[in-house]
């Protein structure tokens, strides 16, 4: 079963980029015969933050993107061997530009003119590499189109005429590729820069037709009926909330009919948006998710006009969620999602995360932003979540091959999730997964319940064998606590740990019966990069010791 699934995506993916490098010929064949517009009829805002600093160090011909730093020496950057294939994204998607509008002045136009001139020069007539990969060309014109004002600011006719044909190039290459593009947040970015395109460009209304119709496909078959994003990253929502939101005033400042679905899709995402919103007001860290500017964040949620108290539970992305007091816990009890749309799923299922006050205490490792491949895989493994692992084994599998982006091809199948509130008034969810099922004959269950004053977290992690199953030899299980690098912990003896946040707030984490013990850990998804943090682990086996109970209570 393993190796033909693998097979078929193997055979769908050759197939994909066959027919995409033909398409990419007939581009390079006919590109000259495309029609380019002579002005740009608005652009469209951009929410992301601006860093004044950034714009700075442009200005004195160095450039901090993705954690490394390029000197130039006043010349373009694209004539140099760039840091990383990171920097290198983030340098020809030109998101950086909104970094220039901090001034209006003509020295920041001027410097970020010399640039787009230098990658019109040296790119925009080859069409390869990481500057034409589609998610970068999609990001790409939505920030030339946003920044535009400070590209264009004093700009001669000939250099404003080389603008305007290469964005429109871009455009079309945009159009004849969005069939190649692969599935998920990059074709949906895709399909927000065509529709942005058509209204901040001239264009014939079959065209305004067509972009809305095709984003309009996009929320169908991307955003699910809960607000949450098919591929179960909760980052991806506010990704694509921060280019949603300057089009839906676009087409509203312009008079435009609005795509259908514009409207009622961001109402949708929005309460999923504050689902997975912590105490501290991060994002949890699920799932590829990594850490969030906290800005971006605020001014996403000042255009939250459905506001209200989070979702207990995410039934269509398969999260739950338990608050109390200043507690809340965020728990992952789905599956990974099918086939390519698993390509930055995490094998973290049953895993949760917990939050209290203004902290995070305990967390999984996250997705690194900035980092070599490695890291990325090793960060999406069950050992960097807050569940239990078998024999050093994830609970799902990857794909042995980059060539179909490691896609999950094996695992968790079925997670079967229960909930109810007892008598006293605590919160419980109940939930199983088969990922450990085919391999090792067990199911892993996990119990999570919140007392009604949010000060007590009880956990049970139980392995059950089905009653057909039969297994002599035994296995090696370890529950692991990932803890946030901001909080300290403290032994206080060998069942017991003391967790301690920065302005003093402290958890007991026990287990009665069990050692708990503190190890070196690393966090993924620190906005400074991957870094040090802690970890508590209890290690158990099958079937001599088949369920442990730990605790976790408020002590300040």
């Amino acid at each position: 079963m393993l190796s033909g699934r693998f097979s078929s995506l193997y055979v769908g993916e050759a197939w994909r980029r066959m027919r995409c490098r033909a398409a990419l010929l007939r581009l390079r064949l006919f590109r000259h015969g495309s029609y380019a517009p002579d002005r740009l009829i608005v652009a469209p805002t951009d929410l992301r933050a601006i860093d004044p600093h950034v714009a700075e160090e442009i200005l004195s011909g160095r450039f901090p993107l993705a954690g490394r730093l390029l000197e130039t020496g006043g010349k373009s950057p694209f004539t140099f061997s760039l840091p990383s294939r990171s920097f290198a994204l983030r340098l020809h998607s030109f998101g950086w530009l909104r970094h220039m509008r901090t001034k209006k002045s003509d020295l920041h136009s001027n410097v970020a003119r010399a640039i787009v001139g230098s990658w019109l020069s040296i790119h925009g007539g080859r069409i390869e590499g990481i500057a034409w990969e589609i998610d970068v060309t999609a990001q790409r014109v939505i920030a030339w189109l946003s920044h535009s004002p400070v590209v264009l600011y004093n700009a001669d006719r000939g250099f404003y005429r080389r603008f305007m044909r290469s964005l429109a190039f871009q455009v079309r290459f945009l159009r004849r590729m969005a069939q190649y593009a692969p599935p998920g947040e990059v074709r949906f970015r895709l399909r927000i820069a065509l529709a942005m395109a058509s209204i901040a460009m001239p264009a014939r209304a079959s065209v305004l037709r067509k972009a809305a119709d095709a984003l309009d496909l996009e929320f169908d078959s991307q955003i699910l009926p809960d607000g949450g994003h098919i591929s179960r990253n909760p980052r991806a929502g506010l990704e694509l909330l921060l280019d949603l939101l300057p089009l839906r005033q676009t087409y509203v400042n312009l008079g435009h009919d609005l795509p259908q679905k514009l409207i009622s899709g961001i109402d949708r995402m929005y309460p999923a948006l504050r689902f997975f919103r912590h105490q501290d007001g991060d994002l949890a860290l699920f799932n590829g998710a990594t850490s969030t500017q906290a800005n971006e964040l605020v001014s996403l949620l000042r255009y939250d006009e459905t506001a209200g108290e989070p979702f207990k539970a995410m039934p269509h992305s398969r999260y739950q969620r338990l608050a109390a007091g200043r507690t809340a816990v965020i728990a992952d009890t789905g599956a990974p999602p099918p086939g390519r749309q698993s390509q930055t799923a995490h094998a973290g299922s049953l895993s949760f995360e917990m939050s209290s006050g203004r902290h995070r205490f305990i967390v999984n490792s996250g997705s690194p932003k900035f980092a070599a491949r490695r890291y990325i895989q090793i960060a999406r493994t069950t050992a960097a979540h807050t569940t239990v692992t078998l024999n050093d084994t994830s609970s799902s599998r990857f794909a042995p091959s980059e060539f179909v982006a490691n896609v999950i091809v094996d695992g968790v199948q079925n997670v079967n999730v229960e909930r109810a509130i007892a008598d006293d008034g605590r919160d419980v969810i109940k939930a199983s997964h088969d990922g450990y099922l085919k391999t090792f004959g067990v199911l892993h269950e996990r119990e999570l319940t919140l007392n009604a004053t949010g000060s007590i977290l009880t956990g049970c992690d139980r392995l059950i064998m089905p009653e057909e199953r039969k297994r002599d030899e035994p296995l090696r299980a370890t529950a692991r606590f990932h803890v946030h690098p901001s909080i300290n912990l403290n032994r206080m003896d060998r069942e017991s740990v003391l967790m301690t946040a920065p302005d003093g707030e402290a958890w007991l984490f026990s287990t009665p019966g069990n050692e708990a013990l503190i190890s070196d850990d690393v966090f993924f998804a620190d906005a400074s990069g991957v870094c040090g943090s802690d970890q508590i682990e209890i290690s158990f086996s099958y079937p001599e010791k088949p369920e442990i109970r730990w605790f976790l209570s408020r002590r300040s």
